[in-house]
């Protein structure tokens, strides 16, 4: 059997979101919350307790972390699937928005909107405080008949959930292999293939330039290398949802944004974590 490196963290303090958002940025094959450590699995060798500890240092930095250790190990594979439906639950993501992974019955109440999911290993779950943020943010902008594109999509659960709140058409585009099958697997699992097309590409590759709608859920960085691709593609007054971002990151993306024409209107924050929007 193949064998996997395994690392033990810990940290002061232990913010489980925020430790598990950076670690997801390498290579790894896996999470798992312990009570008082996170053990991060991988394979690639480019995985180590060197790399993982420079993303650490930039939280320590930001004053996220006042101290962490890292402690490898290697162990034998395990069935990721497995460990990790054992942990999903049903969301309620607000009185009309409900998340649930394929394996999980659940009766739909009146005015309910049920999104079946089926993340395997593509970000947005619906549990993550900033999916909750922008699905917060898409059932409160969102109107009959918008045009929509969905940047950096996973499992293009923000997509999908504009579909069926009312867009007319959306595009939710990865450039990772796994999030397009998975966002078409996804699509076709919420009856949303006519409406919701997913495609494999980065921002440029994207022709069309009259979007009601940008929703872009990625980290600060990506955020400012893509402001004027959004600039570009969104109508006058269309409404433009971003997050993935931390609290220290606001400052940034509103001066920059607000640069280039945007205004912010509208703010959310869960723990550390916020979501913002901007109308052009």
């Amino acid at each position: 059997m193949k064998s996997y490196k395994e690392y033990i963290i810990t940290a002061e303090p232990f913010n489980v979101e925020i430790l598990s958002s950076i670690l997801w940025e390498l290579n790894i094959d896996g999470i798992n919350e312990e009570v008082n450590c996170l053990k991060v699995f991988a394979q690639d060798e480019n995985v180590t307790t060197t790399s993982i500890q420079d993303e650490l240092k930039h939280l320590q930095e930001n004053k996220l972390l006042r101290e962490f250790s890292v402690q490898e190990n290697f162990i034998v594979e395990k069935n990721w699937n497995e460990e990790w439906e054992k942990s999903r639950e049903v969301v309620h993501v607000s009185d009309k928005i409900v998340i649930k992974p394929t394996f999980k019955v659940y009766e739909a109440k009146v005015n309910e909107i049920v999104l079946t999911l089926d993340p395997k290993m593509s970000f947005g779950t619906g549990d993550h405080q900033t999916t909750r943020i922008c699905l917060m943010f898409i059932e409160m902008y969102l109107k009959s008949g918008m045009k929509v594109l969905d940047a950096g999509s996973g499992t293009a659960i923000l997509g999908i959930t504009a579909a069926k709140l009312g867009a007319e058409s959306v595009i939710a585009f990865d450039i990772d292999d796994w999030c397009y099958d998975n966002g078409i697997e996804n699509t076709q699992l919420n009856n949303v293939v006519d409406k919701v097309e997913i495609r494999k590409c980065e921002l440029n590759d994207i022709k069309e330039n009259d979007f009601d709608m940008i929703i872009a859920n990625i980290q600060k960085n990506i955020l400012l290398e893509l402001i004027d691709g959004f600039k570009y593609r969104i109508k006058t007054n269309g409404i433009l949802i971003l997050s993935g971002l931390l609290e220290i990151d606001k400052n940034a993306i509103v001066s920059r944004y607000s640069e280039l024409g945007f205004k912010e209107v509208d703010y959310l924050k869960m723990d550390e974590w916020i979501g913002i929007v901007f109308k052009k």
